[in-house]
């Protein structure tokens, strides 16, 4: 049984575009995804493509005009808002990828103990102090506020909440970026170990090459679909592994492979084509692509949105 079970999930927001009229966008489309205890599974996909909308609606922390369709299962239990909110901090933790999320009047290092029972204890002081050496933290940073950290720091004592929390579905939005190599490289080998220990993990990221090295699958995001969850392994060689055109077409874009440029740009969520969202750029595109949106199929031990592949 999956961790995480997401099925046809849809998410929309209505806002007011004058005083008496309202327009309703979707953002997010019939999304399908599973995330099994011990499992990586990586979301990549370019800026506005849904990635932080996803790990918002699994958290259920939407803002008020979102309206969300689809159903979410954890641990085979229906992910309603009172569920949510019930494991959220606990079972289900989050590392976000904004800093804004950690409280500007409180010590880090109070915090981070806030996300376990008994915070005020000492085993709860030794566990935060060994989780702040394990991520690079000096023990004064405990004392410090929010507006006293770097931008790695800050997200390196966001790791280290989900971490101390004991959750078993880590939520992971963007935890590399601005930190330094080296503490980047430790953060992926410290969610991977967290999965190893039967954690199921969650990476959002638009780095793909990161994604990787510690994904066990990856689901390729476009315009708030899901094109293609492929397994790691798949990205190799010239991409002939991979099912859908737009992921073969991030595989090559990489520097490493051909450094090849996407012609064109993602739609935007009020104006998507009517048929295969990729189809505007995809060099395989036929009429019937441009006219119906494609289902999802299992093809080669992967899941993929496009008629043309086998």
């Amino acid at each position: 049984m999956a961790l995480l079970e997401i099925d046809q999930l849809s998410i929309s927001f209505t806002r007011y575009t004058s005083i008496l009229r309202q327009r309703t966008t979707e953002v997010i489309h019939g999304l399908q995804l599973s995330i099994g205890e011990g499992e990586i599974v990586a979301v990549v996909g370019s800026s506005g493509s849904g990635k932080s909308l996803l790990a918002h609606a699994i958290m259920g922390i939407l803002p008020g005009n979102a309206s969300v369709t689809g159903t979410m299962r954890y641990n085979g239990e229906r992910l309603d808002a009172a569920k949510q909110a019930a494991l959220r901090g606990k079972e289900i933790a989050l590392v976000p990828q904004s800093v804004n999320y950690l409280d500007p009047l409180m010590r880090v290092g109070a915090q981070v103990r806030s996300s376990v029972q008994g915070h005020e204890s000492h085993e709860s002081l030794e566990a935060q102090k060994k989780v702040f050496a394990r991520y690079q933290l000096a023990d004064d940073v405990e004392q410090l506020y929010p507006f006293q950290l770097s931008g790695g720091m800050a997200r390196r004592v966001l790791l280290s909440t989900a971490v101390l929390s004991g959750a078993r579905l880590i939520v992971a939005d963007e935890p590399t970026p601005g930190l330094h190599q080296d503490v980047a490289q430790e953060t992926l080998r410290q969610l991977r170990e967290l999965a190893d220990e039967g954690c199921g993990i969650l990476l959002i990221t638009h780095d793909i090459e990161s994604a990787l090295q510690i994904a066990d699958k990856v689901a390729v995001l476009y315009a708030g679909t899901i094109m293609e969850i492929a397994l790691a392994a798949d990205f190799s060689g010239g991409g002939e592994h991979l099912r859908h055109p737009y992921t073969q077409a991030l595989w090559k874009s990489l520097p490493q492979n051909e450094f090849k440029r996407i012609h064109g740009s993602q739609p935007l969520a009020g104006s998507l084509p009517t048929g295969c969202l990729f189809a505007p750029r995809c060099d395989y595109a036929s009429d019937e692509c441009k006219r119906e949106r494609p289902e999802t199929r299992h093809i080669r031990g992967g899941l993929v949105r496009c008629i043309h592949a086998s």
